[in-house]
């Protein structure tokens, strides 16, 4: 009895050493993990504060290593997924630049070392993997606006077979703004940085994916997702984000998807019903297209990189109003109204006549191209009214491209509107210089008191000079051909015009026959 008492009495105790032991071990356990979770977090905290230095490239190496080992644990993440530790892992692997990063890493971009690129990726992929906050939602739109910048495959299957356009458009944080239609443009809410960061994430991987629209037909399904989307992107015109800047840079994608869209989907721009504090011009709704215009002239007048940031605009306003009847009326009123003045040049003031005029002997072609076009439409391919708008001489570079130097019309389909002539200008009609556009005082005629004799020894010395300039390759002497194009002068050619100069080749077409109807 004795010994069995015993023994029971030790099991008991040992027992209770047991369970003693197993809450000790639970204790120990729990403070271990906690002392873990501060030590993982401590050391992501001090690594990415080391990515912030100038570092050696094999201990920026290893602490990239580092970052994405830390990474692949879904619950220690805190110190990867804020803003500034996305900045700099995407520094890293190329994919953003920061304008606020340090001389030191004013290089990162260009000439990034491959297996630096590669870890900063892995590590990005990990937080992507394991997070859906906000932050990490924005570089996940940023890869994939890569992929569909640099992959054609990608681009074609997110358009094609992921139907990318309805899902990008679902995403759109201006999707909030769908029940705000009844309240003018200056009263809709402000998009968050965040908001706004994304919504422009979208609008380039839109772009990547609809640059080629233009250039094919789309069927009925594929209209109606694109006019679903200009209906956005209307959203998107007439909203505007936290601080100038940043509105100009979120209208700047807008506009750049808009010259993406099917111009026959361009009319959800006008579909709204005017609105009290709406502009309305033939009962159509116009706060859009005002504020393309107004776009449009913002960048002008800032004149930086005029190719870049100026040409989708003016190129959009000039398709609209080629299609759009309200859309050319209403920008006319705005850009050419009826002409008053007669005594300046339309390339000198500071009207938006006067300034898209100068555009056309600018020295970048497709600026003075698209500058030319635009007004050419709002006139809507008249020559003679063309020319009374900008003058020959602005006027001469589009109308040798399209052989209409002699004059006549292109054959656009255009309605028939009223007189659009005002009393000064058809009172100082008949003095205007075609060539400058302006009523010039009267000059003296040089070869007045002359006998023809020696008008026409001066023609032999005038054509002479030119035949030497010809030979030495110095100019090309060219004279207007029968289909209205310019083209080489022969020295046949010369020598007929030495002989008779006051003889043309073909009598011009009688302009003043043509409408001046707007």
């Amino acid at each position: 009895m004795f010994r069995s008492d015993y023994i029971s009495q030790l099991d008991i105790q040992l027992l209770f050493k047991m369970k003693t032991l197993r809450s000790f071990s639970a204790v120990i356990n729990m403070c271990l993990t906690s002392y873990v979770c501060c030590v993982m977090q401590h050391l992501g905290e001090l690594v990415l504060g080391f990515l912030n230095r100038d570092l050696q490239p094999s201990c920026l190496l290893a602490c990239l290593e580092t970052v994405r080992i830390l990474s692949r644990d879904k619950h220690r993440l805190d110190p990867f997924i804020t803003r500034s530790a996305m900045l700099t892992l995407a520094r890293y692997a190329g994919i953003v630049v920061d304008i606020t990063a340090t001389p030191a890493h004013s290089h990162l971009v260009e000439g990034q070392d491959q297996e630096v690129i590669v870890e900063a990726l892995k590590s990005i992929c990990n937080i992507l993997l394991h997070n859906e906050t906000g932050q990490v939602r924005f570089f996940d739109l940023r890869l994939t606006f890569l992929l569909t910048a640099l992959r054609v495959d990608v681009r074609t299957q997110l358009a094609q077979e992921l139907h990318g356009i309805s899902l990008l458009g679902n995403l759109f944080p201006v999707q909030t703004l769908a029940g705000f239609e009844s309240i003018p443009p200056e009263e809709l809410p402000p998009l968050s940085r965040e908001q706004a960061e994304r919504a422009m994430e979208i609008l380039k991987i839109l772009f990547n994916i609809t640059f080629d629209t233009t250039r094919r037909k789309v069927d009925e399904e594929e209209a109606a997702e694109y006019r679903h989307l200009g209906a956005i992107l209307r959203h998107c015109l007439l909203s505007h984000a936290d601080g100038e800047e940043r509105t100009e840079e979120f209208h700047s994608h807008t506009v750049n998807l808009l010259g993406n869209l099917p111009l026959p989907c361009l009319d959800v721009l006008l579909m709204p019903k005017v609105q009290q504090g709406s502009i309305e011009y033939m009962g159509v709704n116009m706060d859009a297209v005002n504020m393309l215009l107004e776009f449009m002239e913002r960048k002008l007048d800032r004149g930086h990189k005029l190719k870049e940031t100026l040409l989708p605009s003016l190129n959009l306003l000039t398709e609209s109003a080629r299609i759009h009847r309200e859309t050319r009326k209403f920008l006319r009123s705005k850009v050419l109204p009826p002409l008053r003045d007669v005594k300046n040049r339309p390339e000198v003031g500071n009207a938006l006549r006067n300034k898209i005029v100068r555009l056309m002997t600018h020295i970048d072609t497709d600026v003075k191209d698209y500058a030319a076009e635009f007004l050419f439409v709002l006139c809507k391919e008249n020559v003679s009214r063309f020319i009374k708008y900008t003058g020959y001489g602005n006027a001469a570079g589009l109308l040798a491209a399209r052989g209409l130097l002699r004059g006549g019309r292109e054959s656009g389909i255009y309605s028939e509107d009223e007189d659009s002539e005002t009393e000064e200008y058809r009172e100082a009609k008949a003095h205007i210089n075609p060539i400058t556009g302006v009523v010039e005082e009267e000059q003296p005629n040089p070869m007045e008191g002359m006998t023809e004799e020696q008008k026409e020894l001066e023609a032999m010395k005038l054509v002479s000079m030119f035949d030497r300039l010809s030979r030495c390759n110095v100019i090309q002497p060219m004279q207007l051909g029968m289909d209205g194009k310019m083209r080489e002068m022969t020295p046949e050619d010369l020598h007929k015009v030495a002989h008779n100069p006051l003889v043309q080749s073909e009598e011009p077409a009688n302009s003043e026959s043509e409408d001046d109807a707007q």
